[in-house]
């Protein structure tokens, strides 16, 4: 993924700025909870940012109700893709901290329009643990999941 640094000052949110109409944007569309506006970086003709509107830096900060939101905008800017650039595929990119390519610190959703050659890749090695470490990964995240739904305990 392409470097982008943040020109705003710290503690600054340049998507926020965005949002409160500080910043000018190619708007593409809006509603009570997102933003979708041209990135500047055009990955392709078409690539469009999706943005909650409320500051959350990362996925582990946006609500059900935001998250829902974001896909839904993010599925109208797709159609609303394939009509307009016709393009062979879409890629949807959504990163998370630093380590794993986010490169401003607001939650958002890459839609990207996809050509044959247009020289957009995503590798990572391959690493196939087998079946019996699968289940022990699945094991660890279906109990954290009923961690998450489960009551929390009164304190004594």
């Amino acid at each position: 993924m392409p470097h982008f640094v943040d020109p705003s000052p710290a503690g600054v949110c340049i998507f926020c700025r965005i949002v409160q109409g500080e910043i000018p944007s190619a708007k593409v569309y809006e509603d009570a909870l997102t933003i979708a506006f041209m990135d500047l970086g055009q990955v392709n003709p078409g690539h469009v940012l999706v943005a909650t509107k409320r500051h959350a830096a990362n996925i582990f900060e946006i609500t059900d109700e935001e998250s829902a939101a974001v896909m839904q905008t993010a599925r109208k800017v797709a159609l609303a893709a394939k009509i307009a650039f016709e393009p062979a595929g879409l890629t949807l990119l959504q990163a998370n901290g630093v380590e794993g390519g986010q490169t401003v610190a607001h939650f958002h959703l890459h839609v990207v329009p996809r050509h044959a050659d247009d020289g957009v890749s995503f590798s990572w090695p391959r690493k196939e643990p087998g079946g019996a470490v699968l289940e022990g990964y699945a094991l660890q995240l279906r109990n954290a999941m009923l961690s998450q739904s489960a009551p929390a305990a009164a304190v004594a």
